[in-house]
């Protein structure tokens, strides 16, 4: 109940009054059955737009630091991450990922849709980062669809009285066809086919955000300096 009630009373009026982005590509998007929606990630505001158009409940996972926050804005973030039943996870803990994992695929055998940011966390500078293989850990074995969303205009954008200052624009969003999971049948539980097929899908994404790509992790400066502006 409460994951529509937000959506609807919160949520639509902030991004459709205040931000005005524009989705394209949702007959991609499957009506029924389990999913991935994996998106690029240079914002936080991608966390409410990249699902917004799905019309079904998405559930991602979210650092366990904003289930612990401080002050009323804090708690209040807390309290809305819980109570639209978002995954805490810890990315600093390789124990935190699994049970982050296992409850994805509970998700996913359940008929839900699971939304990723292969790369963790925001890029620190616009560029596209390497991505994590847990979207596909759990994908290949189950051979559900995954849907590569393309987020164009997040990063540095603000409410559509600020468009043309400082970069800020228009937000786009492309849900692209599924994702071609078969050059990797019968590899499913192969760590080299989970980091092949990241790969293949952070390509895919890109051709359409036209990102310029770091094969590497962010480093702990960059996300500070980031954190920090």
């Amino acid at each position: 109940m409460w994951y529509w009630l937000l959506k609807f009373a919160v949520v639509a009026p902030a991004l459709v009054l205040g931000y005005a982005p524009r989705w394209r590509g949702r007959e991609h998007l499957p009506r029924s059955g389990p999913f991935v929606l994996a998106a690029n990630h240079t914002s936080v505001i991608e966390t409410a737009i990249v699902p917004f158009a799905v019309n079904r409940r998405v559930t991602f996972v979210a650092k366990s630091k904003y289930y612990r926050g401080q002050g009323a804005k804090g708690r209040l973030l807390g309290w809305f991450l819980r109570a639209i039943g978002q995954v805490p996870i810890d990315p600093a803990s390789a124990s935190s990922a699994q049970p982050a994992l296992d409850a994805a695929r509970e998700i996913l055998l359940g008929g839900g849709v699971w939304g990723i940011f292969p790369e963790g966390t925001r890029s620190p500078d616009g560029r596209m980062y390497r991505g994590r293989t847990g979207g596909m850990r759990v994908a290949l074995p189950l051979g559900v669809p995954v849907i590569p969303v393309a987020v164009i205009g997040a990063r540095g954008s603000g409410p559509w009285w600020t468009w043309g200052r400082n970069g800020s624009r228009r937000i786009h969003v492309t849900y692209l066809p599924p994702f071609d999971l078969s050059p990797w049948a019968g590899r499913e539980d192969d760590p080299q086919a989970w980091r092949e097929a990241t790969e293949a899908l952070m390509a895919r994404i890109r051709e359409v955000t036209g990102q310029e790509y770091a094969d590497r992790y962010p480093t702990p400066e960059e996300l500070h300096a980031r954190d920090n502006r």
